[in-house]
């Protein structure tokens, strides 16, 4: 169990001097998010490590940008609908 704790803290460290570059985080939440973080990391290496689990990145997973984009064709196709446009009506020169 030292050997865990241990080793969150150096991955703290490290985290903690990466989000250093990101002075737009607060404080407390740059502290939070970075021990999060760790304490993530840590589980999943402490898994591969300890109980010889291979380490399977979830694909499913979007990113800020993929979120967006999704979003902003959601909305699109709402408007879409409300306005009754139809394919005839769009076109694209």
């Amino acid at each position: 169990m030292v050997f865990k704790r241990h080793f969150v803290k150096t991955i703290r460290c490290y985290l903690a001097f990466s989000f250093h570059i990101m002075p737009i985080i607060s404080a407390k939440r740059r502290v939070s998010a970075i021990s999060a973080t760790a304490r993530k990391l840590a589980v999943i290496i402490w898994n591969m490590v300890v109980k010889n689990v291979p380490y399977h990145n979830p694909e499913g997973y979007l990113f800020l940008d993929q979120k967006r984009k999704l979003g902003m064709v959601k909305r699109i196709q709402k408007q879409i609908d409300k306005f009754g446009i139809s394919k005839e009506d769009v076109v694209f020169s």
